[in-house]
């Protein structure tokens, strides 16, 4: 296994190390005598030690299987693929990372502080100025919550020009490449160098740790080192003497959605995330991306392009081997056999209670921490607890009539309680003194870093529910997922039930959530009203924010129907809280966005209904300005941009929308595009007769003739149309009927 370590004394030398004491193992499990057979093979084939030995399976209890000791790592995956294509064997432990089995067998974990005793070995052609590893002992701990960073050296690489706009897609000009380091930037391009050449001086000139690109798997990394080999020099992206690793992208479909995984650039000795490639990145920044790969352990660069899933699913998987309990490659338990009407009782997801229509001031939203992973806690809900054969007279599950066990732990409890204990420290330290952090600066600067944290493990925890009814999670069973869900309704209904016989109104409930107000009520009364609730539920429930209004919205086709996720509030201090409006959809024009998000600014400083007539004029007044500017064609045409996700290939479009057209006119000129890929377009003109004549694609957009005034000024009259519905007077609504989401 080959170490990279970073000197704390801030020492630019980067230390390569080589630990020849990893082994990895799986195990093998089916007729003795078949494994006899397998064990003979392998030791025929590569240096590997078997032997029968007895270890736990979640499901069974003890088992008898053949553990299979790789002596060399390399040798670890292509062997498991042998035994998996010639044998009816049952494989454990097979299809996992090294990187994290070694972290785990090491109790080390990526950016951890470490203290290594090295020794040289003999050179090599192929070990060259490499030490290897004699002891190791780690110097963190991935709970920590204060914890130091290695001082990474950080590269930044982009293209000129947009950067929200894949480059794959074509480009309307030649762009130059933006290299950035510590406030040092230099612009490269092809006038005096190939670019390829100035990046390679720069690489051994800075000797970066990271490099942060945009579009730098895909399209970036890998031109680059097309133009070097072509010029006869290769990149040194890599500080190892080997080729950068190159993984294919792919189209796949999950929750009904088709999605679009594009290829990886990833590197050895480096680190490189792409910034337009890492979703945890784009969601939690840098520190998001550091925080999960210390408590997941995987290794940083496939972290940061991975799902979320796979991080809940590894944390699982450690402490499964911690415990000596074999990991299966697929999932080992099927759905228990239901009649028709159990199964429609159980089919069921989170309770929902429809908005009641109108504008409400002074409202309070009272929302369950965590609630999902909170119930898997406090109840001990894990899919080896459910159900289980030892304990017949266990509490049930509400509606469902599901045991769960008395007598040992689950591990999908175990895992989630440690990530809900780390968010509350964070919780914890972002609500602290300025006095405990230092400067003003440092203060902010690390309230942020705490923010990005813990929000990384928020989506640990948004996962953790979803596994466990997932189809290919190893230690997954839908009838955990099922439990989960009939806590969670029955939990709500105590709420909504505690608050209204408080006297407060009840004017939403959204799964995890409840929205009340109460003439005259203060923020004392609703904090008052949160402890009865959590003393009543067992869970830990939060006042979320009290507002000065909250205005519920209908649905778009039909005004008098509510639905459950399409309002925007306001809080005390004047924060906002936006929900199924246009300037939260990733399609929008940011025209349309912008103006949006001005208008609820105006809005906000509204304190009531009255208030909130005044300012809904000065709102229109926004408006206005951005029509003027749609009319006499001041707009910058990056403004008018529309994104949009293929759901099939170009060619299978049966009918000519827009999101087609632009398609194949990038198709048309040479770009291949995937399902699940955006692309970007504006309208031209939406009622021409030729098809090619209503959209261009933003990429083909030079020279074209201009952009279809009417339809963005009717986008912005639509997006504009919420904040009007309910401008005069608060209404009643009516009363809230029960529906079940799915």
């Amino acid at each position: 296994m080959t170490l990279w370590l970073i000197p704390r004394d801030g020492n630019p030398k980067r230390h390569r190390l080589i630990d020849p004491s990893f082994h990895p193992r799986f195990y093998a499990r089916g007729p003795e005598a078949a494994l006899r057979r397998l064990a003979a093979e392998l030791e025929r084939r590569a240096r590997v030690t078997c032997a029968l030995t007895e270890k736990r399976d979640l499901w069974e209890g003890p088992v008898t299987v053949l553990e299979v000791t790789v002596h060399y790592p390399a040798q670890f995956a292509p062997l498991t693929r042998l035994v998996r294509r010639a044998r009816a064997l049952r494989l454990y432990n097979s299809d996992l990372m090294p990187a994290s089995l070694y972290c785990w067998e090491k109790n080390v974990f990526p950016l951890a502080q470490v203290e290594v005793e090295t020794s040289a070995i003999t050179s090599t052609v192929r070990e060259r100025n490499t030490d290897v590893v004699r002891a190791l002992e780690c110097r963190d701990d991935p709970w920590r919550v204060d914890y130091e960073l290695p001082p990474l050296g950080v590269m930044q690489a982009r293209l000129e020009g947009l950067s929200r706009v894949d480059p794959q897609h074509g480009r309307s000009r030649r762009s130059g490449l933006e290299v950035e380091r510590e406030g040092e930037r230099q612009i490269l391009d092809d006038a005096d160098e190939p670019v390829a050449a100035g990046l390679e001086r720069l690489l051994r000139a800075w000797d970066p740790d990271l490099i942060v690109t945009e579009w730098g798997d895909a399209t970036l990394l890998p031109g680059l080192m097309r133009q070097a080999r072509r010029h006869g020099f290769e990149l040194s992206l890599n500080r190892d003497i080997a080729p950068a690793e190159r993984h294919r992208a792919r189209s796949y479909t999950s929750y009904g959605r088709v999605l679009f995984k594009a290829s990886a650039t990833t590197l050895r000795g480096r680190l490189h995330v792409d910034l337009h490639n890492s979703f945890i990145v784009h969601a939690c920044e840098l520190d998001g991306l550091w925080e999960l790969a210390r408590v997941t352990k995987l290794p940083v660069q496939y972290c940061a392009r991975t799902t979320t899933g796979t991080g809940i699913s590894y944390l699982q998987m450690e402490l499964a081997w911690r415990d000596g309990t074999l990991i299966p490659e697929q999932k080992a338990e099927p759905e228990t056999p239901k009649h028709p009407d159990e199964l429609l009782l159980a089919d069921r997801g989170g309770l929902v209670f429809p908005p009641r229509l109108g504008f409400f001031e002074n409202a309070a939203e009272l929302d369950f921490v965590s609630e999902f992973p909170s119930i898997m806690a406090r109840f001990n809900i894990s899919p080896e607890t459910v159900n289980c054969r030892c304990c017949p007279d266990a509490p049930r599950v509400p509606e469902l009539g599901y045991r769960i066990c008395q007598k040992r732990r689950g591990l999908t409890s175990r895992v989630v309680e440690r990530l809900i204990a780390k968010r509350g420290e964070y919780k914890q330290r972002m609500a602290g003194s300025s006095s405990e952090i230092g400067s003003r600066g440092a203060e902010a600067e690390a309230r942020a870093s705490y923010a990005q944290r813990r929000s990384a493990l928020k989506w640990l925890l948004v996962c953790c529910f979803g596994y466990t009814g997932y189809k290919n999670a190893r230690f997954g069973k839908i009838e955990a997922h099922e439990a989960i869900n009939a806590m969670a309704r029955e939990k709500l209904l105590v709420a909504k039930e505690a608050a209204e016989a408080r006297g407060y109104r009840v004017l939403h409930a959204l799964v995890d959530s409840l929205y009340v107000a109460r003439e005259g009520a203060t923020r004392a009364d609703y904090e008052c009203l949160a402890r009865e609730i959590e003393e009543l539920t067992g869970l830990p429930l939060a006042l979320e924010a009290v507002y000065r209004y909250v205005v519920f919205l209908p649905s778009k086709q039909n005004a008098e129907i509510p639905v459950p996720n399409r309002f925007f509030a306001v809080a005390e201090g004047g924060a906002l809280k936006i929900r199924g409006l246009e300037c939260r959809r990733h399609d929008t024009p940011p025209l349309v966005a912008r103006m949006q998000q001005e208008v609820l600014q105006i809005l906000a400083e509204a304190h009531d209904a009255q208030t909130y007539a005044g300012k809904l004029e000065e709102a229109r007044q926004a408006l206005e300005r951005h029509l003027a500017r749609v009319e006499d064609g001041s707009v910058a045409v990056e403004e008018l941009v529309i994104s949009k996700r293929l759901s099939r290939l170009p060619s299978d479009y049966r009918q000519a929308s827009q999101t087609a057209i632009a398609a194949r006119q990038l198709e048309r000129s040479g770009v291949r595009l995937r399902a699940g890929e955006t692309i970007q377009y504006l309208v031209t003109c939406a009622d021409a007769r030729l098809a090619d004549d209503r959209v261009r694609a933003f990429t083909l957009w030079e020279g074209w003739r201009g952009y279809d005034a009417i339809a963005y000024r009717a986008a912005l009259l639509e997006a504009f149309q919420p904040f009007e519905l309910f401008a005069r007077e608060p209404k009643s609504g009516a009363k809230a009927e029960v529906s079940f989401q799915t």
